[in-house]
């Protein structure tokens, strides 16, 4: 792994696909942040609360997007609209990441978030040189799935009951790809 894996994140804080562009959140992006963020059937499988004013999607940028690096905003590049989150939560001890991502629901189905996956794979495996990157998602929520399968990543188990949501246990659906399987794939 690349020895100050900040600094490359730093230095890639945009990261750009067909479609789309991963980039750094902007005050300017509050409005867009509420209207995913307060969103009950976007936020249906997150842990986060969301946001239910414009102060408060003020206040996310600042205390949560702005927190650390690998945190991307995802702008349509057609008219500049923030329509989405995905954050990368790097375990440089493991030679490994975590993410996890939300978006703007009138934007589901149209290949958003798979590009947006396929950079961000892209920037572990080339650039801070990863071993592994995984994620999950809660039973029900299977678009988060396909989205990771589309990107090579592969269902490793489902954890019974593994976390309370909002109340209500959920199973939970562990995916992972490592760098050897991301390179025999040729994506």
């Amino acid at each position: 792994m690349v020895g100050n894996y900040k600094e490359v994140l730093y230095d890639n804080e945009t990261l750009d696909a067909q479609s789309i562009v991963l980039r750094k959140f902007k005050k300017d992006d509050a409005e867009d942040i509420l209207a995913y963020a307060s969103d009950a059937e976007t936020l249906r499988f997150l842990v986060w609360e969301g946001v239910s004013t414009i102060e408060r999607a003020k206040a996310a940028i600042v205390e949560y997007y702005w927190s650390s690096p690998g945190i991307f905003a995802i702008e349509l590049k057609e008219n500049k609209k923030c329509i989405g989150c995905f954050a990368l939560r790097m375990e440089p001890e493991h030679e490994k990441a975590s993410f996890g991502y939300m978006l703007n629901r009138r934007y589901w189905g149209k290949g958003y978030m798979t590009e947006a996956l396929s950079a961000v794979l892209r920037l572990c495996f080339e650039k801070l040189e990863l071993n592994r990157v995984e994620s999950t998602h809660y039973i029900g929520n299977e678009g988060s799935g396909k989205v990771m399968q589309k990107c090579g990543m592969k269902l490793e188990g489902i954890g019974r009951q593994e976390v309370k949501i909002k109340g209500v246990f959920q199973d939970v659906a562990h995916y992972g790809i490592t760098r050897e399987r991301w390179g025999s794939l040729g994506l």
